[in-house]
């Protein structure tokens, strides 16, 4: 998208960022009949586009650029909102009322009455030598999937660091294209920090009938090059891992630079409250770049990185803007496509202190059911989207699942939603 025109000089909204979070608070205002000025600003060329396909249908060669589109230049445009890319905000202040202004890197500055931070996140780097080696890939940007889609065409040994979400889709793409993958994980099996363990298994099982190589438990010493282009992977205890391309998914870091500047609370990423709100209450925060209070943990805080609850995040910002009741919690939701699987997850699981199987004997997918004081909090189904959507409208009416009828397989879990205790 291009810029031809000189951005406004005055707004009411500026949001910056103009990812999934951006965009939605922009809509959501217009939607809920906001008439001032709306600026949405984003740092990369692009114009805005949607993510989640980045590691899954665009790495694979299903989806194309067309696909990825948030919103049309023209829907913009009769929206009233005005989009500007490729800019970076450099210095922001706001008075106590939460109004201020901002000046860009291109020598801009606007005043606005309202400021949104919806910064989302960048891909953590690797802290070993050779992480910046040519062949070194992230996969979180569109630029980011551009690089290592064209270098599949030419790949033959992939090494994929981390066996998070990101790594894994990244793997069953690598995998189906018949090249040889290895991935190595820290831990002692996949997803340990979200899933529990027959979930994990049950990944590892499937990836491995794919061809994929797992290395648990290992440590990642130095990324090894030749002539500047990468050659392999050398892990702490010796062995070594040939390899042309590398493929980094190891993590995001929330972007808070602006938060920071302003002064406001930071905690991994900007602290806000369930409206959105950060520590200056006239300051919004909204999407992957914030941290909120945990829905389980009294007193902790829980960054949820996923479309939904950057759409969610986004409207209930516009909300408070806009003057208006808030919409009410939704049940969060993710989802994650690997090859011939769709995982699909809702609630949060961080704080169960139970969880149950449901699986029959050979099947194709699993459910595990997860619970937090005899009460169902959340679900990972694979292939079961029928238990995904009782568990999500269970949630969403805050009733239940007795834990040990839901371990039977061939019972509907919407047959088993009842009141909680």
């Amino acid at each position: 998208m291009t810029n031809p025109q000189p951005p406004p000089t005055d707004t009411g909204v500026l949001v910056v960022g103009a990812g999934e979070a951006g965009v939605r608070v922009a809509t959501s205002l217009r939607e809920l009949g906001y008439d001032r000025p709306i600026l949405l600003l984003g740092d990369e060329p692009h114009r805005p586009y949607q993510r989640p396909p980045l590691s899954k249908a665009f790495l694979g060669g299903t989806a194309d650029h067309d696909a990825l589109v948030l919103r049309t230049p023209e829907f913009f445009h009769e929206a009233g909102i005005e989009v500007r890319t490729g800019v970076r905000v450099t210095e922001v202040e706001v008075d106590d009322s939460g109004a201020g202004s901002a000046r860009c890197d291109d020598g801009h500055a606007v005043e606005f009455a309202h400021l949104v931070l919806a910064t989302g996140a960048r891909a953590r780097a690797l802290p070993v030598p050779g992480a910046d080696l040519d062949g070194v890939c992230t996969l979180r940007s569109l630029h980011d999937a551009e690089a290592l889609r064209d270098r599949l065409a030419s790949a033959e040994q992939v090494v994929v660091l981390g066996a998070g979400y990101i790594g894994l889709e990244a793997a069953a793409v690598t995998s189906a294209r018949g090249l040889a993958t290895t991935v190595v994980e820290r831990e002692d099996r996949l997803l340990s920090r979200v899933s529990a363990a027959p979930l994990s298994g049950f990944l590892l099982d499937r990836h491995r009938e794919w061809g994929v190589r797992f290395l648990l438990s290992a440590e990642v010493r130095e990324i090894d090059g030749d002539a500047g282009r990468v050659r392999g992977v050398r892990l702490a205890d010796g062995r070594a891992l040939p390899a042309d391309l590398v493929v980094v998914g190891v993590g995001a870091v929330p972007g808070t630079a602006l938060a920071e500047m302003l002064g406001l609370k930071v905690r991994r990423g900007i602290v806000v409250d369930v409206a959105g709100r950060t520590s200056h209450p006239g300051v919004y925060a909204a999407g992957d770049c914030t941290v909120l209070p945990h829905p389980h943990l009294p007193g902790e805080l829980i960054g949820v990185e996923s479309v939904q609850n950057a759409n969610d995040q986004a409207r209930t910002v516009a909300a408070g803007i806009a003057g208006v009741a808030p919409p009410a919690s939704p049940v969060p939701w993710f989802w994650s496509d690997q090859r011939d699987l769709k995982l699909q997850i809702a609630g949060i699981s961080g704080g169960a202190d139970r969880y149950v199987l449901r699986r029959s004997p050979g099947s194709a997918g699993l459910t595990v059911l997860y619970y937090r004081g005899g009460a169902l909090i959340a679900s990972e189904s694979v292939n079961r989207p029928k238990d995904f959507m009782a568990v999500k409208r269970a949630l969403g009416a805050r009733r239940t699942i007795p834990p040990e009828a839901g371990t039977d397989p061939d019972t509907p879990l919407k047959d088993l939603i009842t009141d909680r205790a």
